[in-house]
């Protein structure tokens, strides 16, 4: 069992790992570290059900994730594999809302966690590395979404 300063410095270096925050540096992960959990989820773990209150989000630190949404016949697809360095549930640490798909462990997987109230935490005690942080998840966001979009276009013409 890891003491506390151990985990954190395992957390600090699973954030350094992660695409998301390459931008930020060693000193500010470390800060980060403070607010982020980690969790072990086993195969065929549900991490969320589409609808529940999102409260947290997560980065996928080993194994796989698979997100999956009802179609209109109410028949479930998966939509995504995450692997490594690929963050979930980001939208509802922003904006509260329910979540828009299940997500569960195609495989044993170790996520890095991020809750609404530790990342309100962060922007009151570290306003810079918060806001940064939450750069970062606007960033992945929006690569997302040109993407998404870029794909609805191909799939229309």
């Amino acid at each position: 069992m890891l003491n506390h300063s151990e985990l954190l410095e395992e957390i600090s270096s699973m954030l350094l790992e992660s695409d998301l925050f390459s931008h930020l540096s060693p000193a500010e992960l470390r800060a980060a570290a403070h607010y982020f959990g980690v969790n072990k989820v086993a195969q065929d773990e549900v991490v969320f059900h589409e609808g529940d209150l999102g409260t947290f989000m997560c980065i996928v630190h080993s194994g796989t994730i698979s997100v999956v949404k009802a179609n209109q016949n109410q028949e479930l697809v998966e939509v995504a594999t995450l692997c490594h360095g690929r963050a979930f549930g980001e939208m509802a640490v922003l904006d509260g809302e329910r979540r828009s798909a299940l997500c569960q462990a195609a495989e044993d997987s170790i996520l890095l966690t991020l809750s609404r109230e530790a990342l309100d935490q962060m922007l009151e005690e570290h306003p810079r590395i918060g806001a940064d942080v939450i750069r970062a998840i606007s960033v992945s966001l929006s690569r997302r979404l040109r993407m998404a979009v870029g794909q609805l276009v191909d799939h229309i013409v």
